[in-house]
């Protein structure tokens, strides 16, 4: 009676110090209230029949590999002494497609592709004979039935190999349902109702050691840190470890900056290499603009108070008076490289090649065959020495437009230096473009869109919404946005704070924020309409570089901005049509934000508002206080 027990005590003590699910451990059954030894017996052949539990799934560990500890190193040795066989328990590796052949991935790869396309293209052309010679479809050779087997195989293995991750989900939870248990006392419970533990947020804290060797690897050098993601296969796992990585390569924490709730597949070769996080901005909404007869709530990400509040207000005002009218001026993306010759003479020999109508419909031939939406509009040169300008512009449908362009430019000069092969390339963009960098070429030609944006305000709404008057608003404009401008030396900003609602509508809808600099490039005109009783309002903007696909557009923050403005993405239609509206709105919010801005300065109200909306009622020295 005691060796069965005995037995019985072994393989709990075993079962309880591997088993990762087990929260209370039975007491052990004593020796002299030992089962009968039937009972015994069916426990033990019960107790080895049951599969050991899986770990937590790879989305919870962040696909950490189980490693036994000391401890566990001490268990296994002293059950395997002990006549009980330890277990191993790590996850058996999921099959891949990749592993039908023995070979590299790309090998492997390459060699279904091509025997894919061959038998089918072999059967094509067998079928096709077969059905001119009136031979029946069903009778086949022995090479006919090799090549459908081995269509079926390759087809099986692309297949699996594009679609293995959708398989494998399936897969992994089958198995977890089928696996996890919780012994308690000698009778199997399942958990009911209780949440997942897959379903709960991973932590940033490392649970795995091969992840802390992998750290180390980092701080050390010998793993390179932007190489994570392709060895690991998990972005979010990889931003985890570089992310320790930094902190114990600095010395500094980085407590505070979200890991969790990003999608970091979305952004990885697109719109951000290494990351480690990202930054909580707001969005609030302004609106509704009432521009060209219909009515759009405008998002827009800032961390200044008052500006969509002011915003906002001034959309209100212009809703008041009837709405505002928006115009597309131009709608053209450049880019300027720069090559030199030898001498100046033959830099202007391809100047006047470039700007002859003659080889304009060659050139644009050319050009349009970097994309289907690219058409090539007109070029520009400018000469500085023996050193040539060409200026490019050309339409980019919904995109923004600048990869689109480059590859135009790069045909354009490939396909030149067959007529000129003493041209030398210096740069596919020479500063003539000219891109995020305030320039007087954008501020004159356009850039992206050029829109000018108009609205009346009648005297009533000045007065009752904006608490202020027409001819302090004409008076305020002339002396500040425009004689103050000048007197500045200022280039394009001849405004209050276009740049302030451009860069707010520009991070909430995924566009670049740095091209604010150009896509800021605004004047305000103001004058006293219908005997003086109303105000005439505009903004001119000759170059706002938006687009709706591409970049950060897709992220899933930026897409839902863009789908509450009803821009979301490329429009089949009318290709383009998106990124005009866009361009269009960004300009009826500056001249709402500029209308409100001035009427606050008119109206001496600047700074009590900014006192009341941009300050922090909160003691941050008694906060900073506290905390230490």
């Amino acid at each position: 009676m005691a060796e069965p027990a005995t037995e019985q005590k072994r393989i709990l003590a075993l079962t309880h110090s591997h088993s990762p699910f087990i929260y209370n451990n039975p007491p052990l059954p004593s020796e002299t209230t030992a089962p009968p030894p039937i009972a015994t017996a069916h426990f033990l052949m019960d107790l080895r029949r049951r599969l050991p539990p899986k770990p937590p799934s790879a989305a919870v560990l962040n696909h950490q590999k189980p490693v036994l500890t000391n401890d566990d190193d001490r268990s296994s040795s002293s059950s395997t002494n002990n006549g009980v066989a330890a277990v191993d328990r790590s996850p058996s590796p999921v099959p891949k497609a990749s592993d039908a052949l023995p070979l590299p991935l790309y090998l492997t790869n390459g060699i279904f592709f091509t025997l894919f396309f061959c038998v089918a293209y072999y059967l094509l052309h067998r079928w096709r004979d077969k059905i001119r010679s009136s031979t029946p479809l069903h009778v086949v050779t022995l090479s006919e039935l090799a090549a459908i087997v081995s269509l079926i195989a390759s087809f099986i293995y692309l297949l699996g190999f594009f679609g293995i991750d959708f398989v494998q989900s399936f897969i992994t939870t089958a198995r977890g349902e089928e696996d996890n248990f919780v012994l308690e006392g000698e009778v199997e419970q399942r958990s009911e109702g209780k949440p997942r533990i897959m379903d709960s947020v991973p932590s940033i804290v490392l649970t795995c050691k091969e992840d802390e060797e992998i750290v180390e690897s980092v701080v050390c050098g010998s793993v390179p840190s932007y190489s994570l993601e392709s060895k690991l296969g998990d972005c979010l796992r990889a931003a985890s470890i570089r992310r320790q990585a930094l902190e114990r390569t600095t010395g500094r924490s980085l407590l505070g900056l979200p890991l969790e709730g990003f999608d970091y597949e979305s952004i990885l070769g697109q719109c951000c290499e290494m990351p480690v996080g990202y930054v909580q901005l707001p969005v609030g909404i302004a609106g509704p603009l009432l521009l060209n007869g219909c009515e759009y709530m405008v998002p827009m990400a800032t961390t200044e108070g008052c500006l969509v509040a002011s915003t906002n207000r001034g959309c209100k005002a212009i809703f008041a008076s009837g709405g505002a009218t928006a115009i597309l001026l131009k709608d053209g993306m450049t880019r300027a490289p720069v090559v030199r010759f030898d001498t100046a003479e033959r830099a202007s020999q391809l100047k006047f090649f470039l700007e002859d109508p003659i080889n304009f419909d060659t050139l644009s031939v050319i050009f349009n065959k970097s994309s289907r939406f690219a058409r090539l509009q007109y070029i520009k040169c400018a000469i500085a020495g023996k050193n040539l300008y060409i200026r490019f512009t050309c339409s980019t449908g919904d995109a923004m437009g600048m990869n689109m362009v480059s590859k135009g430019v790069q045909n354009v000069l490939d396909f030149l230096q067959n007529d000129f092969p003493d041209m030398d390339v210096i740069g596919i963009s020479g500063n003539f473009c000219s891109d995020k960098k305030p320039a007087a070429v954008n501020w004159i030609e356009g850039r992206g869109k050029s829109v000018v944006c108009e609205a009346v305000i009648t005297e009533e709404v000045v007065k009752k919404v904006l608490k202020t008057t027409v001819p302090a608003l004409v008076e305020l404009n002339m002396l500040k946005n425009l004689t103050g401008s000048a007197i500045a030396g200022s280039l394009g900003g001849f405004n209050a704070h276009a740049a302030n609602v451009v860069s707010a509508v520009f991070i909430a809808t995924g566009q670049d924020p740095a091209q604010n600099i150009e896509s800021s490039h605004c004047i305000t005109m103001m004058e006293a309409v219908n005997n003086g009783k109303d105000l005439h309002i505009s903004v001119t903007m000759p170059s706002i570089e938006v687009g709706t696909v591409g970049g950060g557009t897709q992220l899933a923050s930026q897409s839902a901005c863009l789908n509450l403005l009803g821009a979301k993405g490329a429009s089949l239609a009318s290709p383009g049509s998106n990124a005009r509206l866009l361009a269009t709105v960004v300009a009826g919010s500056v001249l709402a934000g500029e209308l409100s801005l001035m009427s606050a300065i008119a109206a001496g109200q600047l700074v009590r508002s900014h006192m009341k909306y941009n300050r922090s009622n909160r003691d941050m020295a008694a906060i900073a206080g506290s905390k230490s």
